[in-house]
């Protein structure tokens, strides 16, 4: 891995948080970019199978949401 440009240690909070979300934004527009191991492909292939049975246990985003701030 190559030296950043930038100290990332030297930066807020703040800052470090909004690189990370310009990171993730980098990402999330290629998906197709991201390299997924044999072994990560299974785990989603064998969740799909589970949800497409409908196995798979769900919850909406605001149940998830309120379920993590209680942690």
């Amino acid at each position: 891995m190559s030296t950043p440009a930038i100290d990332i240690e030297k930066l807020p909070p703040e800052e470090r948080l909004h690189l990370i979300e310009d990171l993730w934004e980098s990402l999330r527009v290629r998906p197709e970019t991201v390299a997924v191991t044999p072994a990560q492909r299974e785990e989603l292939d064998r969740r799909l199978d589970e949800f497409d049975r409908g196995h798979a246990k769900t919850m909406s985003w605001t149940d998830a949401k309120h379920r993590l701030r209680r942690r």
